[in-house]
């Protein structure tokens, strides 16, 4: 073609003819290639030879050229006009006439972006632009501006090549195609768990053509206070994709389908969910080679491959990911519009892209592996291994750091999501050299960072490197945390081990302990007995031992210390004592939540007592081991629906469970004289209202009644007994109150009562 002209924010300037040319090979495939450059033997390309700076790619693009069928014609044929573009933003971006596509990588040698364009599969051939170094880098930035792409549906990704040196930390494979780390969305398989399709490649896309989303002119968030907060966990897929749930197939397991069950969630009186991980994950992974995990389909999504976009299978009848980001945005409106907040579960310690011996390498590893990843440089640059999983993100690197502040803004800013849990957050406290840090860089800037200062953020603070930080997570009088020590300690007294009761009366006190420091609060403390990951809260007090069996790991997954009790039989049986007990136990487990200072939280499907028949690491089932029976809720189960509910409610309804500050003398009786009696398991309280409305409660966790003497109640009052676990359904929970409550109350083993002061 005749000579062209670059195009760079309205400048033009002129330069020699570039001639392009055009070889084959698809986006996705495993090119052969050189070595080290990012030549394609056979590839589908088009780019200007005069961009090129690998005498290799010549070579590679003239024997195709040699190879070709003269006659085959495509869009390809239509030359493109390109410009060095420019460095910011990162990512694909809309400038005037074009596309600008901006990507770091401070180590590679050669760059190249492939595109392809819309109405092609996502294995069909690509047009591949050659970055020059000398033009189209800016630092470390590379950047090309391509002018007259469509504003939607091009597919993008990199082939990047570099230094070859292992024992230096590089990585680079210029046979893969890459997704650009800042891609907004991404585009994979459409249907979620589709097995024909399970060698599915992922690329980047953009969407510069739907209209701004309509959050309505009366929209507005719930920015609900923290000490107010109830989190119901759960994760999008499994909450409506059993065909219990009723809904039409198109929207099971969706954004959409969890709009449908709001009612639920307003009836069990939650008001807020924290949605595991929902940014793009590949659940075939496992799949992709022979191992002993690869019957599975990894459920939970634990296993990151881009941090910006929304999980593509998530969108409703196989809509992609323009479909799944609109969805998303409906589901956050209509959740809001309920008065239900959304905190995402983030995944920023590792990705998918796993270790050195098995590889899956989609973004980070190939574009500049030394920078994204903690490698150590004492041992021939392996990575480095704090999340289990393989490989762990280098978070407090100034461009890792960037990254994820940037990816949590686009979520607050262009999806409302109130808050963040942070998924092993103790790897975000780690130096480039894994050494633990007093004042993480990056924990500091999200905690004084002035848009996501503003949400709900939350750490698990602890890793598999045994940074074990509960209590001691660097804060800023801003970051809460998951209390495990609450965990541990409330399973242990509620299941009747000997001396526990100091530690049960300090963690539903609000764990002062741990987080009565500078300006922290009660609710920094997330309170839990149930996580996604562990034993659902039936299957605490149905099994002694885990039984990961379907796992096909030989059981050896998941932890050996689960702090559980069977109540005298493993597993699933008929008899009624048995049963009867365990149903008491999961009430008592409720109410001690639900009454303690700090931030609750309760496990999806344990509004019903779900079960995973004892396996207490599901991450990969996407069977109803996870999904959500909605046909329990109209069984028997229905009895302690209502009770979890009427719990709740009682707690939203009554201020003294929900301080502002930890609790002090005239908030709270301890009616305990004998602290250091090792063998005693029963504890009576009573927290005071200003108004009058003191609140009792007494946990007896020995397998024998105890005559407890209640306190008198405050004058012109009456003690009225709301709450006894022993008592069958509806008589185990009274909203308005039972009355005629003696000097003193029979309280059952294994049980605990609540009673409140009126009028």
């Amino acid at each position: 073609m005749d000579a062209l002209l670059y195009s760079q924010q309205g400048i033009e300037m002129p330069y020699s003819p570039i001639r392009y040319s055009k070889v084959k090979l698809p986006l996705f495939a495993s090119a052969a290639s050189s070595k080290h450059s990012c030549s394609p033997v056979g590839a589908c390309c088009l780019f200007p030879m005069g961009l090129r700076s690998s005498k290799n790619m010549l070579q590679s693009s003239k024997r195709s050229l040699i190879n070709e069928e003269a006659a085959e014609r495509s869009e390809l044929n239509v030359p493109m006009k390109v410009s060095p573009g420019q460095a910011f933003p990162l990512g694909a971006s809309e400038m005037e006439n074009g596309i600008n596509f901006a990507i770091f990588s401070q180590h590679a040698t050669a760059v190249m972006l492939c595109l392809s364009l819309p109405g092609r599969r996502l294995d069909s051939a690509a047009v591949e632009l050659t970055l020059d170094p000398q033009m189209n880098r800016t630092g470390d930035i590379w950047h090309i501006f391509v002018e007259d792409l469509p504003r939607h549906g091009v597919l993008y990704g990199y082939r990047i090549d570099g230094p070859r040196e292992w024992k230096q930390g590089h990585r680079f494979d210029s046979s893969v195609v890459l997704i650009d780390p800042y891609a907004k969305l991404v585009e994979g398989r459409r249907f979620f768990g589709d097995s024909k399709d399970k060698m599915s490649k992922f690329l980047g896309t953009y969407d510069f053509t739907s209209l701004p989303f309509d959050w309505g002119e009366n929209y507005k968030f719930p920015s609900i206070p923290e000490k107010d907060l109830v989190i119901y966990e759960m994760n999008v897929r499994s909450f409506t994709a059993d065909e219990s749930s009723g809904l039409d197939p198109d929207i099971r397991g969706s954004y959409l389908g969890v709009i449908e069950k709001i009612p639920h969630l307003l009836e069990l009186g939650i008001n807020a969910v924290e949605l595991l991980p929902v940014f793009e994950f590949d659940e075939l992974e496992f799949q992709r080679r022979p191992n002993p995990r690869d019957h599975m389909i990894n459920t939970w999504g634990y296993s990151t491959i881009n941090f910006f976009a929304p999980m593509s299978r998530y969108a409703s009848s196989g809509g992609g990911s323009i479909a799944a980001s609109r969805e998303f945005k409906e589901m956050v409106k209509a959740l809001h519009a309920a008065g239900i907040e959304v905190i995402l579960d983030v995944v920023y310690n590792h990705t998918n892209e796993a270790d050195d011996k098995n590889p899956y390498t989609t973004s980070f590893r190939g574009i500049d592996n030394k920078v994204y990843y903690m490698v150590d440089f004492n041992n021939n640059g392996q990575l480095l291994n704090f999340s289990g999983c393989g490989n762990t993100l280098n978070c407090n690197h100034p461009v890792v750091m960037e990254l994820i502040l940037g990816s949590l803004r686009h979520w607050v800013t262009e999806y409302h999501v109130d808050g963040f849990r942070f998924d092993l957050a103790s790897v975000l406290c780690r130096g480039m050299d894994g050494s633990p840090l007093n004042a993480p860089p990056i924990i500091k800037a999200i905690a004084k960072d002035a848009t996501l200062s503003r949400c709900k953020i939350i750490a698990e603070p602890w890793d598999c490197g045994g940074l074990y930080l509960v209590g001691k997570f660097p804060n800023w009088d801003k970051w809460a945390e998951w209390n495990g020590k609450y965990r541990d300690d409330i399973r242990r007294f509620i299941k009747g081990d000997q001396g526990m009761k100091g530690s049960f009366a300090t963690c539903v006190a609000g764990s002062s302990d741990l987080y009565k420091v500078n300006k922290r609060k009660p609710y920094h403390s997330v309170n839990f007995v149930i996580a996604h990951d562990g034993f659902t809260l039936n299957d605490l007090v149905s099994y002694n031992i885990k039984h990961n069996e379907a796992n096909g790991e030989g059981g050896k997954d998941g932890s050996n210390d689960n702090l559980s009790w069977n109540c005298g039989f493993e597993g699933e049986t008929t008899d009624a004592n048995v049963k009867a007990l365990r149903s008491r136990q999961m009430k008592n487990f409720h109410m001690a939540l639900m009454i303690s200072q700090g931030i609750p939280m309760m496990l999806m499907g344990d509004e019903y007592g779900h079960t995973r028949y004892g396996n207490n690491n599901s991450y990969g089932h996407d069977t109803a081991i996870n999904h959500f029976q909605w046909r329990l809720l109209g069984s028997g189960r229905s009895n302690q629906f209502r009770f979890f509910s009427e719990m709740i409610k009682f707690r939203q309804k009554h201020s003294v469970f929900r301080k502002e500050n930890f609790l002090s003398e005239n908030d709270v009786t301890w009616h305990e004289d004998n602290w250091d009696n090792y063998e005693s398991k029963f504890l009576a309280f009573t927290l005071h209202d200003n108004l009058g409305g003191d609140i009792y409660m007494a946990f007896n966790a020995h397998d024998y009644f105890l005559r407890a003497i209640i306190p008198s109640p405050p004058q012109k009052r009456r003690w009225f007994r709301v709450v006894d676990t022993n008592l069958e359904s509806p008589d185990d929970f009274v909203p308005e109150g039972v009355p005629g409550i003696e000097r003193t109350y029979n309280i059952a083993p294994y049980s605990s009562i609540l009673l409140e002061a009126k009028p």
